[in-house]
């Protein structure tokens, strides 16, 4: 098995057992030496690549930040998947989190997974009572051409099942099942399901496998998706959805993200409590206290249109071109020449003309006098 300092965390892919278990048993980031303009300058041209490079990753690995909506989505993980300790003869609920693009859905799926994996390995050992390896936590993702047989090879590419290129899509499910028994699997992550096309034949085949997983193995199933709800992930038959989805509707638990708002006292407090953490962790030479959560909270709102996704990679551009440029520090100006995703510039506009006027704002009552 690899063992993590061998392993480049920039080149993993989740969906195999071993650059899983580099993500899990990775340790904190060092965030590297805060170092005045003074410092820096006096560093020496393979010194000042070193730190630059440091930089780099560090900015772009600033997450998971524990925002509320994480440690809510985290609270109610830890409900369900704690209280699916039912026999084997009896199915466990799923879960299913369903948010908008751009609100850290993975982020904080892998995140609670990561200590999901942990305290199961802490509790029980790295090897079952028969002598295989724990892996209490399995994780896949879906295309837009999965059908049964593709999400039975997916399970086994995660374990890498020899049988996963020649078997027959009946040989493939069994295959996992008893790679998820040996294995003691007790968290299966389905990513991006919402590239189903749950009103087609194929989608209607992989939800009622779903199912037939519920029912077989001794597993909690976390879907994580975009617009599950609308898709007819949960529908009833009565309700005009297909009557082979009703019984997913029934067994799943739908938990979502939203984004940050600034309509409330306490929304506005959040978006303020999400920018310190940020400004704390962010290591330019010129940055200064209130840089963030003060001189542009209403800036960055706006960019952001309060979706952490699209805040986290304007502040880590921000970061690279305040790095390159020699300006070290985020400025308004800076940021103005920052290319963010399409969604949030798109959105922006109406946004940043209320906060300009004064219709809105992002800053808490207290905070409101300080510039």
């Amino acid at each position: 098995m690899s063992t993590v300092g061998a392993v480049d965390l920039g080149n993993l892919a989740l969906s195999r057992k071993e650059d899983f278990q580099a993500f899990v048993d990775a340790p904190r980031r060092t965030r590297p030496e805060q170092l005045n303009h003074s410092q820096l300058n006096a560093l020496d041209e393979s010194a000042r690549s070193a730190y630059d490079l440091a930089r780099r990753q560090w900015h772009a690995n600033l997450g998971p930040i524990c925002t509320p909506q994480l440690s809510s989505l985290h609270e109610d993980l830890w409900d369900i998947v704690d209280s699916n300790k039912q026999d084997g003869d009896k199915a466990k609920g799923a879960v299913a989190v369903d948010a908008f693009p751009g609100l850290g859905k993975t982020t904080a799926v892998l995140a609670f997974a990561r200590e999901f994996h942990r305290r199961e390995i802490a509790e029980h050992g790295a090897f079952t009572e028969r002598g295989h390896e724990r892996w209490p936590v399995c994780r896949v993702g879906l295309t837009g051409n999965t059908g049964m047989k593709d999400l039975n090879r997916a399970m086994l590419e995660f374990f890498g099942h020899p049988g996963r290129h020649t078997s027959t899509a009946a040989q493939l499910g069994l295959q996992a099942l008893d790679c998820m028994l040996l294995c003691e699997v007790r968290l299966l992550i389905l990513d991006d399901l919402h590239f189903l096309k749950w009103r087609k034949t194929s989608g209607i085949e992989v939800s009622n496998h779903l199912k037939w997983i519920a029912n077989e193995f001794p597993v909690t199933l976390l879907k994580v998706g975009v617009g599950l709800a609308d898709k007819g992930l949960f529908s009833e038959g009565e309700r005009g959805g297909d009557t082979a989805l009703a019984q997913t509707g029934r067994r799943t638990t739908r938990l979502d993200m939203p984004p940050f708002n600034v309509d409330t006292e306490q929304g506005r407090r959040h978006w303020r409590q999400l920018l310190l953490a940020l400004e704390q962790r962010i290591v330019l030479a010129g940055s200064y206290p209130s840089m963030i959560a003060d001189d542009l909270s209403d800036y960055l709102f706006a960019r952001s249109t309060g979706h952490i996704g699209s805040l986290m990679t304007l502040i880590n551009r921000g970061c690279e071109r305040a790095q390159r440029t020699g300006a070290e520090c985020l400025t308004r100006e800076l940021l103005d020449h920052v290319r963010n995703d399409e969604a949030a510039e798109h959105a922006r506009t109406e946004l940043e003309y209320a906060l300009q006027a004064g219709k809105t704002t992002s800053r808490p009552r207290r905070k409101r006098t300080v510039r």
